[in-house]
């Protein structure tokens, strides 16, 4: 059900939405919020939250707080898609989980000031003894406005690292490269013409049936190696699946296929929001590099094409995988937002203990991995 936390806020009501049926029924509303919001990206349209709440939400745990206009409109001005997790510390944790690369809350950005004021004094009320626990927010987000009008206990500590290029064409960022790197480049790209690797953009009536090839050949080019366990779940398909079509639709999302020998050998999948392009996940045959196709500068060549139609960054997303490295691209690190009341600090306090206690992990973890030459 939902419930009002408060109303006729500076000409604004808030709302607790904690009904799956009701989650659903917001996306018309939802889907108009979220192309007001710049700085909103896939990971936060209802088709990909709604899809991953079907797949991985816990009956009892959602809890939307939804910022909407007074009159009897009532337009979605905010939204927070929050949840309450599992474990000893009592939080509320952004809906997408670990499988979402960025966590955010969407503002209008007409009314972005009041509605960010309005929704951190409805997060203060909804958390009650809960610690409010954003992760994955990368710089510039909606989250950080909310932030900044947080009236009680907050930090902010670092989280994953993404690597982003600029939103330049396959040419143009060959350019930024050293001359023995172009030169190594255009062969490859040359190889991929010689063998006659042909990509074509999956019409949105076959997204479904793509999506299921590229899971299967993400399965298989990560066999007997170290893939990410969840990619294997079928819940993760199911998810992919059902949030994908709806985002090519919308054009917040583009797959393409790469054919060999008139065999689809290759799938990909990048996310697309006003300011960058995103590359989710692919699959590849083992097929393409028994026959020396370099993959990276496959996928690279196609998502660039999508990023220099004027968003400003190609994001590779997290991870500092070496291969990403030689395309120089910038570090940017996402941040973890917390969010406490007076009665609640202690609670952060443990978090970020935990966080430090990792983080001095991590780095014991690389300085013996260096003594023993084991570079990453």
């Amino acid at each position: 059900m939902s419930g009002v936390l408060r109303a006729d806020v500076g000409a604004l009501r808030v709302e607790l939405c904690t009904d799956d049926r009701e989650f659903t029924a917001l996306g018309p509303a939802w889907g108009r919020l979220y192309r007001s919001c710049g700085a909103a990206t896939p990971f936060q349209s209802h088709a990909w939250l709604h899809s991953w709440w079907t797949s991985y939400g816990t009956p009892g745990r959602l809890r939307l707080v939804l910022v909407r206009d007074a009159d009897e409109h009532g337009e979605l001005r905010a939204v927070a898609p929050l949840m309450r997790a599992g474990g000893p510390l009592p939080r509320l944790v952004p809906l997408g989980g670990a499988i979402s690369d960025f966590g955010d809350v969407l503002l209008d950005d007409e009314h972005a000031d009041r509605a960010a004021a309005t929704l951190a004094e409805a997060l203060s009320e909804a958390a009650r003894t809960a610690l409010i626990d954003f992760r994955e927010v990368r710089p510039g987000s909606a989250a950080e406005r909310v932030y900044e009008h947080w009236r009680g206990p907050r930090r902010r500590v670092p989280d994953s690292l993404c690597l982003e290029l600029p939103g330049l064409s396959m040419d143009e960022l060959m350019a930024r490269l050293p001359a023995e790197k172009v030169r190594q480049v255009r062969a490859k790209r040359r190889r991929l013409a010689k063998l006659g690797v042909t990509r074509l953009v999956t019409p949105s009536g076959e997204v479904d049936a793509a999506m299921r090839r590229l899971l299967a050949l993400h399965r298989l080019q990560w066999q007997g190696r170290g893939v990410t366990p969840e990619h294997l779940h079928e819940r993760f398909a199911d998810h992919l699946v059902r949030a994908v079509g709806p985002l090519v639709r919308s054009g917040d999302a583009v797959v393409t296929e790469f054919l060999l020998d008139g065999e689809v050998v290759a799938v990909d999948l990048t996310l697309l929001s006003p300011r960058m392009a995103g590359c989710y996940l692919y699959g590849a045959h083992p097929r393409l590099r028994e026959r020396k196709a370099d993959i990276a500068v496959m996928l690279l060549d196609a998502s660039t094409g999508y990023a220099a139609g004027g968003r400003r960054t190609l994001n590779l997303l997290r991870g500092d995988e070496p291969y990403k490295y030689r395309w120089r691209p910038e570090p940017v690190v996402n941040q973890r937002l917390l969010l406490a009341r007076r009665s609640t600090a202690l609670l952060m306090s443990a978090v970020i203990g935990k966080v430090a206690a990792r983080s001095r992990v991590k780095e014991l973890l690389r300085r013996w991995n260096e003594r023993r030459g084991g570079g990453r």
